[in-house]
């Protein structure tokens, strides 16, 4: 039975690096749809080697660096990062992120832990 309608309480809810994780219908190999909330950023740098992040800012504002060029980024603004991108974040914000192809944690690369010393000023 194909299942159209994801729930929260279906979905596979965590923390890390700074940043809360929801995780929504996780089975489909094209896309994996994840809300984002961020207070203060995102420590890690990582990249992906398959995939493409595209980020939508439903609330807030903050900063993206993308392969080390900062990007200002506010609501409604959409960030896209292609394969191979080196990512990280500080803000506060609300985001929905697709994943595309879906994540799979054998094509992350974790690159550095992010200082909080690093936030813009």
């Amino acid at each position: 039975m194909t299942t159209y309608r994801h729930t929260v309480e279906d979905a596979d809810v965590f923390s890390k690096h700074g940043i809360e994780l929801t995780v929504y219908g996780q089975r489909d190999p094209s896309a994996t749809v994840v809300r984002v909330q961020v207070e203060r950023g995102h420590f890690q740098e990582f990249s992906n080697s398959r995939s493409s992040y595209s980020y939508y800012i439903v609330s807030g504002s903050g900063v993206f660096h993308l392969n080390d060029e900062a990007i200002a980024v506010g609501a409604t603004d959409l960030v896209t990062a292609p394969p191979n991108t080196r990512i990280h974040y500080f803000g506060t914000m609300e985001m929905v992120l697709t994943v595309a192809p879906a994540f799979d944690e054998r094509d992350e690369r974790h690159i550095r832990f992010i200082s909080e010393s690093e936030i813009p000023g």
